[in-house]
This record gives structure tokens, C-alpha cells and sequence, in this order.
């Protein structure tokens, strides 16, 4: 079976992360490696580097990881984790946190590879509501 892209969903909130999760696994059929990285490591909101590190390893099946940060800090730490460990094959999205998670999930069940998954998390901004 051919590897397929991950998923790490980094919040300032460990409840938010594992919500999302919870959601996006469904979608995925359990396909899909979905990592969270949520709050600081003593369990305040906030980020963690370590805990994107781990993350980001959790979610490598082979085919590359997308990040997705809800906002603030947890884009400027996963910026910077991801600055600081070059040969990790992931991009992060610019993409809001729950439709781009369902919209790359989705896509990354289907088989496709990371550059497409990213650009449907990215597009999920894009879908109306009404």
C-alpha cells in the first residue's frame, strides 16, 4: 500500500487539536495519520516545539506531512520547527484550522500527494457556508 500524506493539527488548545482530529479521523476512514500538537508541554494553551516535533514524526507515513497552525505562536513555532529540521519532507498551510483539516484529510485519503493536499486545505477558505 502506497504511504499517504499526514496530517499534524497544531493549536493553542489540546481540547481544540483532539476535537478536530476526532472529526477529520472520521472523514479520513482511519486512512490518514492525523497528529496533534496542542498546548504547552506542562498542558497551558499555548505551543509547544517539542510537541510539533513529535508530531510531525507521528504523522510521517512516507508521503510527507502538511501542518496545519489554528493562528499567532503556533504558526511562528511551527515556522521555526520546521526552519530547523530541513530535510523533514512538510509544508505548512495557510488554510482555516477546521475546513482546511477536513478538506486535507479528505484529499489525503483519496491518495494524492502532499502539494495537492496542501492547496485543497488552502481552497477550503474559499467554500461558502450558506
Amino acid at each position: 500500500m502506497t504511504p499517504l500524506v499526514g496530517i499534524v493539527l497544531v493549536s493553542h488548545s489540546a481540547e481544540i487539536a483532539l476535537g478536530v482530529k476526532s472529526l477529520v479521523e472520521q472523514l479520513g476512514c482511519g486512512q490518514v495519520v492525523v497528529a496533534t500538537a496542542g498546548g504547552t508541554d506542562d498542558g497551558r494553551m499555548g505551543t509547544s516545539y517539542s510537541g510539533i516535533l513529535d508530531a510531525l514524526r507521528t504523522a510521517d507515513a512516507g508521503a510527507g506531512v502538511l501542518v496545519l497552525p489554528d493562528l499567532g505562536s503556533s504558526v511562528l513555532t511551527a515556522r521555526l520547527v520546521l526552519e530547523d529540521h530541513p530535510g523533514t519532507h512538510a509544508v505548512m498551510a495557510d488554510a482555516p484550522f477546521v475546513e482546511g483539516a477536513v478538506a486535507a484529510t479528505v484529499t489525503a485519503a483519496s491518495g494524492a500527494d502532499l502539494s495537492t493536499v496542501a492547496k485543497e486545505a488552502e481552497e477550503a477558505r474559499h467554500i461558502s457556508k450558506f
